[in-house]
């Protein structure tokens, strides 16, 4: 098994005793921060998978002081109730714990073919790691995506499902031509070997869309994407997001994500930055028709000022603007 480099800033806080790693099939990975109670609850979920498959989880903890993600899960893995292994992961931020999970994956589970992700506020269907596989198998697609299923902490707050914050962007099962999200997502070890640490760029780290910008380069770089409808996850959503000035700022900052992404998809090409601040100011002015359009459709104020909210996102970013919602992870 070969060791995480020396000068890594991974560690490994434990692992379940007997853990074939050459066996493992399916690796999931499941970031955490703060949140010792959630993570449990997706664990149990992933305990729960209905499968055949040999599986092993990585849990990393970003939280590299108290650790209580890690405290939590430990006992688990040391029992043997969940096979795989907690690392931490030193440096803080969405995209490094991300990478620390993938390139352990890599370093020791060495005949793994599937990598999948789900986050600490999501709970797995028992069918979930099965299906996101199988779907992968049968579409012959590398990376495979499936809906996260918005679980309102107020069952008042319900009627936000179909807001586009929250609401999938397929429906049907199939390939698509783009992917925007890891919060439910399988990616090939080809995928991975061929992308290359550091898979997620660390300007994201704090912003968001670190996923996004992978998958978008993944296309680029021929990989076949797809999506499972039928492969849900379960994610809670607090009162606190369904604030307006949270959908505002997630809805900005998705517009600067979508700036940002493109800038990086079209380097290189003549008149790359022109071109993409043209596109953003297109947008901008067709925003309000797009938002009367939505509002028409949804009879919703707030789901009619996603476009604008978005557009205005993507031409901030051409000035430096960056909203780093996860700097402030209890206002998140």
């Amino acid at each position: 098994m070969n060791p995480l480099p020396s000068d890594s800033s991974v560690s490994i806080a434990g692992r379940s005793a007997g853990l074939v790693a050459e066996a493992v099939d399916v690796v999931v990975t499941l970031p955490t921060f703060k949140r010792p109670e959630q993570v449990l609850e997706t664990l149990a979920s992933l305990k729960a998978q209905e499968t055949s498959r040999r599986f092993a989880v990585i849990v990393m903890e970003n939280e590299a002081e108290a650790r209580a993600g890690a405290g939590a899960a430990l006992p688990l893995f040391e029992r043997g109730d969940v096979p795989g292994m907690v690392i931490i992961a030193h440096q803080r931020g969405n995209c490094s714990a991300y990478n620390a999970g993938w390139q352990t994956a890599i370093l020791h589970f060495p005949n793994f073919r599937h990598l999948l992700v789900i986050d600490d506020d999501e709970i797995a269907e028992p069918q979930w790691l099965e299906r996101m596989c199988k779907a992968a198998e049968t579409l012959g697609a590398d990376i495979v995506g499936g809906p996260q299923v918005p679980v309102f902490a107020d069952p008042a707050h319900a009627r936000w499902a179909e807001h586009p914050v929250f609401a999938p962007p397929y429906r049907e099962t199939g390939r698509v031509s783009a992917l925007y999200s890891s919060g439910n997502l399988l990616v090939g070890r080809n995928v991975l070997a061929a992308m290359g640490p550091p898979f997620l760029d660390l300007k994201f780290n704090f912003m968001g869309g670190g996923d996004s910008d992978f998958l978008s380069r993944s296309a680029q770089r021929g990989f076949v994407l797809g999506w499972c409808a039928e492969a849900k996850v379960f994610e809670t959503v607090p009162a606190r997001r369904v604030e307006a000035d949270w959908i505002r700022a997630r809805s900005l900052r998705n517009g600067v994500i979508s700036t940002l992404v493109e800038k990086k998809k079209r380097a290189g090409t003549p008149m790359a930055r022109t071109k993409v601040f043209l596109k953003s100011l297109a947008l901008l002015a067709a925003s309000p028709l797009r938002g009367v359009i939505k509002l028409a459709r949804t009879g919703s104020l707030a789901a009619a000022a996603y476009p604008v909210h978005v557009a205005l996102g993507r031409v901030l970013a051409e000035f430096g603007y960056a909203n780093e919602q996860y700097r402030q992870p209890e206002k998140n």
